[in-house]
């Protein structure tokens, strides 16, 4: 039977852990390659993502032993050229570097500056976002201040590692103890910057802090769309990317600001077959009837069944479109997944509701069927 894909197994792997022993071996004569590699594949099968990059930093750090000053020069005689700076945007970079970021956590919290020197190298061949928390919570006021001097560094990956490393919802990130307000200036700085990596990064961090202050995140879009930094397209889908969450949530100032009317008056109707099967597809057409060539923004919700009787929600885009006077017909294939591994169909009663402008406009029951 074939195996499926392994993220761990293609980002961490002999191949890469060989890669990662020579420029080591390169950078310091005498260093024991061969035990490196060793070690590390002893345990490197068992262990997961993320606990293959803290094995990799642990058995680096016994194979390179000192403090960051003793370490340092040879982590930076070791890194290959940085990423290609004519890219601007999904270069990411190798994954094999991430165990150096938390290398130098495990002992450079001492040594804050020397530390912010390495990761900005570091960053530059692989997104040191989960390595530099640690130090914002460790000296905060030092790493916002070095923050605004990576906010005009020449590199789009430093620049980045501003945002997102200060996100308050990084995934796989440690928890800070940064307040929601905190990155804002740095966020105000980077907001105009040229590059959509750096851009889309502002635009999730913003979409992090709309969970829990909307009105926040609202008044600093207006903020910068008053200032101008920004090109107008670029701020529109910045704007439109920080809001996905509120628009998912039918947050009606949100919907306003992206130029869809939550009082408009648009009637829906759906038709839905009474039954679908897992496996298949549940097929749909909505039509909508309002005035003129007004704009709506179409999602549906399907209310999925769960253990003990539970119904779960879940918001799927449909389409972004205007009336054609006064009329759209939209329609949809929605894949009902039977072998998804994240979330599992259980047959029963279920439920499919239509909002536009963020509001719920209809909805019918079906059954879903094995």
């Amino acid at each position: 039977m074939a195996q499926g894909f392994s993220l761990k197994d293609q980002l961490f792997n002999a191949e890469k852990v060989s890669f990662l022993s020579d420029l080591f071996l390169d950078a310091e004569p005498g260093f024991d390659a061969s035990a490196f590699q060793a070690q590390v594949m002893s345990r490197l099968p068992e262990l997961e993502l993320k606990q293959r990059m803290s094995w990799i930093a642990t058995c680096l750090q016994q194979a390179v032993p000192g403090d960051l000053p003793t370490v340092a020069p040879v982590i930076l005689r070791s890194l290959p050229p940085p990423l290609d700076p004519a890219r601007s945007d999904d270069d990411f970079g190798d994954f094999i570097f991430a165990p150096l970021g938390e290398w130098v956590v495990a002992i450079g919290l001492d040594h804050v500056d020397l530390s912010l020197d390495v990761l900005e190298e570091l960053t530059q061949r692989f997104s040191m976002e989960w390595a530099i928390r640690p130090f914002l919570n460790h000296a905060p006021d030092k790493v916002l201040g070095r923050m605004q001097d990576w906010c005009t560094h020449s590199s789009y990956h430093v620049r980045r590692l501003v945002s997102e490393g200060t996100r308050p919802r990084l995934p796989w990130g440690q928890g800070i103890g940064l307040g929601l307000t905190d990155p804002l200036p740095l966020l105000d700085r980077l907001h105009g910057d040229p590059t959509r990596y750096v851009t889309r990064s502002v635009a999730n961090h913003l979409n992090d802090i709309a969970k829990k202050d909307p009105g926040l995140v609202l008044g600093r879009l207006d903020k910068w769309r008053t200032e101008a930094r920004q090109t107008a397209a670029e701020l529109e889908w910045m704007t439109s990317h920080t809001l996905r969450g509120l628009v998912k949530a039918g947050h009606p100032e949100a919907m306003k600001m992206l130029g869809y009317d939550p009082d408009a008056d648009i009637a829906v109707t759906i038709d839905l077959s009474s039954e679908a099967r897992i496996g298949e597809a549940l097929e749909f057409s909505v039509d909508l009837t309002g005035v003129g060539k007004q704009p709506v923004l179409v999602d549906y919700i399907i209310y999925f069944q769960r253990p003990a009787g539970k119904t779960s929600p879940k918001v799927y885009k449909l389409k972004q479109a205007a009336l054609n006077n006064g009329r759209l017909t939209l329609a949809k294939r929605h894949r009902l997944k039977g072998d998804a591994s994240t979330f599992r169909l259980i047959p029963g009663a279920h439920r499919l509701e239509v909002q536009v402008n963020g509001v719920i406009r209809a909805g019918v029951d079906f059954e879903l069927l094995e």
